[in-house]
């Protein structure tokens, strides 16, 4: 009698696509990892989670004094913790998508090449990891806004903040599009490890995260905002604390380029997950 299976496992197509379908029916496996991310990040630390405020903190505080007090960059009025708590936030979860997306292949080779599962579940568990953080950070921000609105500081909210989650997804989509890119590319050249780091801090300085876009000469600034994170922190700022502008133009072309990025990446990936363990 011939025998059915329950499964039947098929290559990809040549440059290989991400089957929604199937990456859905491990939903399970993502939250395992993701549990699994916050255990290792902070197994054996004294304050746990708690670093999820004081980082962003001590890092919002270095800014203030560095940037805002010695170097004394314009704010655009707003209050400096503010300011810098605001740029901050927002690129943290870029730079952490980045960063931690970019090692998929080569820290989880040894669970690659024992068992079957979708090999995108591992970046987009990454992602969610850094979500997670993002949202207790983008808390304390609230709390912090809410406490200069009390005690009488005029901070310029308005309706463009319900487009957060868009600039988040945005975020995401684009962080996890250059992190993997980076880890099929790191299976034969480690030293895009090195340079990911170091090019991720130059990057920081090439947005405006500790500067205001009013900084930007007005006839450079549409070139400037051709950095695809820049029109989010700038928007960002304009929708919680009333400065800068309205980049709607510069977001549409981020847009754009976020998703060329994500399908070049989804590509590539595809195509070194088949082969990756022959290399890595």
């Amino acid at each position: 009698m011939e025998e059915k299976w329950t499964t039947v496992l098929k290559p990809h197509t040549k440059w290989g696509s991400i089957n929604i379908k199937e990456l859905l029916s491990y939903k399970d496996l993502i939250f395992l990892f993701v549990k699994r991310n916050y255990v290792t990040k902070y197994k054996q630390t004294i304050l746990g989670p708690l670093w999820l405020v004081i980082s962003p903190l001590m890092t919002t505080l270095i800014f203030v004094v560095i940037f805002g007090n010695i170097a004394g960059l314009s704010t655009d009025g707003t209050p400096h913790m503010a300011f810098y708590m605001a740029g901050n936030v927002v690129w943290a979860y870029f730079a952490a998508c980045v960063n931690q997306t970019s090692n998929t292949f080569v820290n989880n080779a040894s669970v690659f090449g024992k068992v079957y599962f979708p090999r995108m579940v591992v970046p987009v568990s990454t992602v969610l990891t850094g979500l997670l953080d993002f949202l207790v950070q983008f808390v304390l921000l609230l709390i912090i806004l809410l406490y200069y609105t009390i005690t009488g500081v005029k901070i310029a909210w308005n309706i463009w903040v319900l487009a957060t989650p868009l600039l988040v997804l945005q975020l995401a989509l684009l962080g996890m599009g250059i992190g993997i890119i980076v880890s099929s590319l790191t299976t034969k050249y480690r030293d895009l490890t090195i340079l990911v780091a170091f090019g991720v801090q130059l990057w920081m300085y090439a947005s405006p995260v500790v500067y205001s876009i009013t900084q930007i000469p007005e006839k450079y600034r549409f070139l400037y905002l051709l950095n695809p994170v820049s029109p989010i922190i700038t928007m960002f700022r304009y929708a919680f604390l009333g400065t800068g502008e309205l980049p709607l133009l510069s977001w549409g072309i981020s847009w754009l380029t976020t998703l060329v990025v994500l399908v070049i990446g989804v590509l590539l990936f595809g195509r070194i997950e088949k082969t990756f363990m022959d290399t890595v």
